[in-house]
């Protein structure tokens, strides 16, 4: 058993709204010990491969700072490493298949997750908290008539799951992460339908069972961190 909560129950959850003056969306997350400001950023041009076509595009930039972790974690100069490059990937799909590219115009919002303190679920802290950041962006561009709506189908959040001494937990933090016998990250709609879902047998395969397990345990994660989404874009 878990010291500090259940195996079915996520780390306490905290989204702290306009969080810096600067960008058009702004939050800081924080899952348990792990804390990510995530930015949304308007820019008044589309990606190059959509230009003329009417279309805008959202990407993601990610980067741990060095402080975040135990050890001093190297900045990234030039080049991200090729773990940043595949979150940031990551981010950007699952905000992606949720917004309307022709109701955005042709404008590009940029989405940057900057984590300053890192205890397991990252990548999931970012996408959870990206997506509050970007429907903020998009508010604003409602408010300076830039836009007629807000172009997205639904909401978007994530979650890690994992078997730990063969015991299915949910919203893993970095100590049951490094012991994982399988490790899963999974992306969700409000609708209850699957965006992305990252799966390994770190130690050993895993039984179609369990998946179930797992993925049962993610839904039910991702629905908590909807209805604090959704609470924190109603106020």
């Amino acid at each position: 058993m878990r010291p500090d909560r259940p195996a079915d129950r996520i780390r306490t959850v905290k989204i702290t709204d306009h969080y810096l003056m600067s960008p058009q969306g702004s939050v800081l997350i924080e899952m348990g010990n792990t804390k990510v400001i995530c930015t949304a950023s308007v820019e008044e041009a589309t990606a190059k491969h959509l230009t003329g076509t009417g279309k805008g595009w959202v990407t993601a930039e990610y980067s741990m700072l060095p402080g975040s972790t135990a050890t001093r974690k190297k900045r990234e100069k030039g080049k991200p490493d090729g773990r940043s490059v595949e979150i940031q990937r990551l981010i950007g799909r699952a905000l992606r298949s949720v917004v309307d590219m022709e109701k955005l115009g042709e404008r590009t919002i940029w989405i940057d997750c900057d984590v300053i303190q890192a205890d397991g679920g990252t990548r999931t802290a970012s996408v959870t908290g990206a997506y509050v950041a970007m429907v903020q962006a998009m508010r604003w561009m409602k408010s300076q008539g830039l836009i007629e709506e807000i172009p997205v189908t639904a909401m978007v959040a994530a979650v890690s799951v994992g078997i730990v001494e063969d015991e299915c937990l949910l919203d893993l933090c970095y100590e049951e992460d490094s012991h994982a016998m399988v490790d899963m990250n999974v992306i969700m709609t409000d609708k209850g339908e699957y965006i992305e879902v990252q799966g390994t047998g770190e130690e050993s395969p895993f039984s179609a069972e369990q998946l179930s397990d797992l993925l049962k345990l993610a839904q039910k994660g991702c629905m908590q961190l909807h209805e604090i989404q959704k609470q924190l874009l109603q106020e």
